[in-house]
């Protein structure tokens, strides 16, 4: 079970309070499929993905980014039980959609570019850290299916 400092969980829950995952999610997403292009590979129902213009504007890349930052918020909602809220998504990205584990740590990287850039000054050394800890705790989650 991971421990938070008071300070974690209000920077965590101050964050999600701030950012628009409207917005967020799938600059995050179109980031990833953009930056990390073997990603695209899970999404090939999505249509259009042959270049970063098609890419942010695809409304199917756009629907799942908010998808993926909705399902953040739901583990900010539920940071003492992070695995058991995400035991389901586990299973499902492990046995039905088989993505590799290691896409989960990508995305989380470009989740937070994205969020470090809409925050400009206000992401400092020690948000960072707080952010990049919750993300950890999201992404092993996630992958705890796989082990």
């Amino acid at each position: 079970m991971v421990q938070w400092t008071d300070f974690e969980r209000a920077t965590i829950k101050a964050i999600f309070a701030k950012i628009d995952s409207a917005v967020v999610g799938p600059a995050a997403l179109s980031r990833c499929l953009v930056v990390y292009p073997w990603t695209q590979r899970y999404f090939g129902k999505f249509g259009n993905l042959f270049n970063a213009d098609a890419i942010r504007s695809n409304p199917n890349v756009i629907a799942h980014g908010k998808v993926v930052l909705d399902g953040l918020a739901r583990a900010v909602q539920n940071l003492d039980d992070i695995k058991a809220t995400y035991a389901e998504l586990s299973v499902l990205h492990s046995e039905k959609l088989q993505v590799d584990p290691d896409n989960f740590k990508l995305l989380a990287d470009c989740v937070s570019i994205v969020v470090a850039a809409q925050l400009g000054k206000d992401f400092t050394p020690e948000v960072q850290a707080a952010f990049q800890k919750f993300l950890a705790v999201a992404v092993s989650a996630l992958g705890k299916q796989y082990y």
